[in-house]
């Protein structure tokens, strides 16, 4: 249910947006999540309860995973320049930090939105942003619990989401071992691509650019990869590429203190990548490594059980592709035919 209010009319206050808008868009609220080692959590109090906090009933032996991230400020630039609604940003949002849930494994419970708006937000466009926090988390099996909302001097998003995996089956960044190989859930690339395209003064709305634009439309955290990868022992260090293709190889390097090699010959690339590439005059490559929010996963995989795992993601209509691997030594560097080069593209930098 969404409530449209008049141009004419003045916004109501935050006790009301929190009855008539936040409470009805949420719906119903019942959730009970069942690990594979038997153990449960069911929400007890969501939003409709409207009480202090959100409440959980956890049972048997579980791990609870949690993560916010703050993901809203005056450098959105798509939703400045009109490609993005606040039903587009709310998805962000949601999905956004329940990809960190997901990098670690576990299954997303719950998200914990904080919402600060001007005062003079339309009703209707509050209720588009809050209504895409719920269906961003919906599609990710989780549900927006309850948070903050107030006024500011325009919108800003945080958020923080949570999950729960079984103790042994936690995914780390520091787990890669040498002798591994290096895959990867998808194509990366896309978002950077609509970003750099759009700065540029491209309409990044056409059909050609669809799929760049739709990465931050819809984000989609790859929970059904995640579990997968969770439950599988092959399966050791993960991490998502919410700061790009380089930071997350890079990270997995560091962290797990080993060297990893990608070979170029292996990425898989998106055709609209290509496309921004030719327009933008660069290399590719830097498009696909670059400072790109596609929230794919990357995971260390152990190398005798890389056939077992690709022909159980086939099955499963899920797909995975092997890009490098893991050696002794530190550091990440690209494969370029008989030449090995540093990683091209830019990380995201949080300043």
């Amino acid at each position: 249910m969404t409530v449209h209010a008049l141009a004419t009319d003045p916004p109501l206050d935050e006790p009301s947006k929190i009855a008539k808008i936040i409470v009805p868009a949420t719906g119903s609220e019942e959730s009970s999540t069942i690990l594979a080692n038997g153990a449960t959590a069911e929400l007890l109090l969501g939003v409709v309860a409207q009480d202090d906090c959100a409440a959980f009933s956890l049972s048997g032996d579980q791990i609870l995973v949690a993560g916010s991230d703050y993901v809203r400020g005056p450098k959105f630039s798509l939703y400045e320049k009109g490609f993005l609604s606040n039903y587009d940003i709310g998805w962000y949002l949601a999905g956004a930090n329940i990809s960190d849930v997901v990098a670690m494994g576990a299954i997303p419970l719950g998200v914990l939105s904080v919402v600060r708006y001007p005062k003079d937000l339309r009703d209707d466009d509050f209720a588009e942003l809050i209504e895409g926090i719920r269906d961003g988390a919906r599609a990710a099996g989780a549900l927006n619990v309850g948070g903050d909302i107030g006024s500011a001097e325009r919108i800003i998003l945080s958020a923080s989401a949570f999950g729960i995996v079984e103790p042994g089956n936690l995914l780390t960044r520091t787990a890669a071992r040498p002798g591994q190989v290096l895959c990867v859930s998808g194509p990366t690339g896309l978002a950077g691509s609509a970003m750099k395209l759009a700065n540029d003064g491209v309409d990044v709305s056409g059909a050609e650019y669809a799929a760049l634009l739709a990465k931050w439309q819809r984000v989609t955290p790859r929970t059904r990869h995640s579990r997968a990868f969770a439950c599988n022992p092959a399966v050791t260090a993960c991490i998502d590429t919410s700061d790009g293709l380089k930071g997350a190889v890079e990270t997995i390097a560091h962290a797990s203190e080993v060297s990893v090699v990608v070979d170029e010959s292996l990425l898989p690339i998106d055709e609209s990548v290509r496309l921004a590439a030719g327009h933008l005059n660069c290399d590719v490559l830097e498009l696909v490594f670059g400072d790109s929010v596609d929230f794919e996963l990357v995971v260390t995989v152990d190398a005798d059980a890389i056939d077992s795992v690709s022909s159980e993601f086939a099955r499963s209509c899920l797909p995975l592709y092997v890009i490098g691997r893991v050696e002794s030594g530190s550091g990440a560097t690209l494969r370029r035919g008989l030449t090995t080069t540093d990683i091209p593209g830019a990380s995201w930098r949080h300043t």
